[in-house]
């Protein structure tokens, strides 16, 4: 399975008595690189957040972000002994003082600490339900970047055909370069020689020589193969990330590439590695978004 490198994912349940809500995105990047942003009350568990996203994602900036709220029947608290401790304060200060109008329930209830959120630290529940969440965000991730993935696989599959296309318009016009270049250089050096009798079999080794030289069938060979590495690449289902081995490939690719231009002396041979290096240099834009 191709997965692209870049994706978002969200899932949502309940840890303790709070509602949470994660959310998680991707960027290409060399090797995992995991950014979390995690409420306070869940921070002792960052270590455990971050294995979860080791266990499924191999490659990428990986950004999780943690938003928590009360669920809203536990909002809010009276404290109840506060309350009565208030109440009678205000009541001995107004009898003290003078003062009218007696102590009502909203005056109570104004002063500090008698009404009061339960403490966050409460109702944080266990770790294993904030990486249950986690784990969930993470599967629409991967969902998300597998999809992508198949939309670039297709891609790439298109480039590999054209270039595949290439490498057959040079392996049919290499022999006919080698002959021409050789009626070339023996036209030549009759020329030069001027009447002058020729060794047939010198010339004929010195064109043997050059055509040694010239033959791009091994570069052509090695190259179809590469691309045989690359297609099973892209179709193999195994799960493990190729992103790192189709790199590789395309660097070899572009070395047979770059011994087959200089081995080519034809304009033909020349345009159409022009071609496949253009070609190549899209595969490798793509491929550095794959896991």
């Amino acid at each position: 399975m191709i997965r692209s490198m870049t994706g978002y994912g969200q899932a949502e349940g309940t840890v303790g008595a709070l509602r949470v809500v994660v959310d998680v995105r991707t960027v290409n990047h060399r090797f995992f690189s995991p950014s979390i942003k995690l409420p306070n009350a869940f921070a002792r568990w960052e270590t455990e957040v971050r294995e979860a996203m080791r266990h499924k994602v191999a490659r990428g900036h990986v950004t999780l972000t943690a938003r928590s709220e009360r669920l809203a029947e536990t909002s809010l608290a009276i404290d109840e002994a506060r309350f009565a401790a208030v109440a009678a304060q205000l009541q001995e200060l107004t009898a003290r003082h003078g003062l009218s109008g007696g102590v009502d329930l909203a005056s109570v209830l104004r002063m500090p600490d008698v009404l009061a959120s339960p403490r966050e630290d409460d109702a944080t529940g266990t770790v294993a339900e904030l990486v249950a969440i986690v784990d969930v965000a993470l599967e629409a991730l991967q969902r998300s970047r597998a999809e992508e993935g198949e939309r670039l696989a297709a891609v790439l599959r298109q480039r590999l055909e054209l270039i595949a296309g290439a490498l057959d318009r040079i392996g049919a016009r290499a022999p006919e370069r080698v002959v021409a270049y050789r009626d070339r250089l023996r036209d030549s050096v009759r020329e030069l020689a001027d009447g002058v009798a020729v060794d047939d079999t010198r010339l004929a080794q010195e064109i043997a020589i050059l055509a040694d030289r010239m033959d791009v069938a091994e570069e052509l060979d090695r190259f179809r193969s590469h691309l045989v590495a690359f297609r099973a690449s892209l179709d193999d289902a195994g799960g493990e990330p190729v992103g790192k081995r189709l790199g590789f490939l395309l660097q070899e690719m572009l070395r047979e590439a770059n011994t087959t231009g200089s081995k080519a002396a034809d304009a033909a041979i020349l345009h159409d590695v022009v071609g496949v290096k253009e070609e190549l240099e899209r595969i490798r834009e793509q491929v550095e978004n794959l896991e």
